[in-house]
């Protein structure tokens, strides 16, 4: 039996848990896919990986982590081939990430578990309901930013 929900969590919590059910959808979508050693540091890298490369300090600020948090995610992922590390043209002292053909497989994966695991919120709570939960985050997150426009978002459905 499960304990009911208290009335008075923390907007805070209450994010934290809806976000870790989010989470293990598309984990368990990515380990049924084969994806087996992706850990949950690694869907920054997923998330804000651009076609064009990025830098490590780049990726850092995007994901709001330490750039140890991010370097340590960025070699694991090159280890485990998700990710490659080349030259930056414009910068001869940086280099760039880019996803491999095989980091490319995991957004695909993630972004289907996503769409899933909304269509099963909006199956219980009503799609009016999660459409309103949604623009009420995007505009919290916009006032947050400072109203920034043209700013770095990840794409709806890119975080893995």
């Amino acid at each position: 039996m499960k304990e009911p929900i208290s009335p008075h969590l923390s907007l805070g919590l209450l994010l934290r848990l809806v976000h870790q059910h989010y989470a293990q959808a598309v984990d368990a979508a990515l380990e049924e896919a084969g994806f087996r050693d992706i850990r949950p540091p690694h869907s920054n890298v997923f998330t804000f990986a651009r076609p064009e490369g990025i830098q490590v300090s780049e990726l850092t600020k995007l994901a709001h982590v330490r750039k140890q948090t991010m370097t340590q995610a960025v070699e694991e992922l090159e280890r485990l081939g998700y990710v490659e590390r080349r030259p930056d043209p414009n910068d001869r002292r940086a280099r760039l990430v880019f996803l491999t053909e095989r980091g490319e497989g995991v957004r695909p994966v993630a972004m289907a578990a996503g769409k899933m695991v909304e269509q099963r919120w909006s199956d219980m709570a009503g799609s009016g309901e999660i459409e309103v939960i949604r623009q009420g985050l995007q505009n919290l997150l916009e006032t947050l930013r400072g109203g920034e426009k043209g700013g770095e978002h990840p794409s709806d459905d890119a975080g893995a």
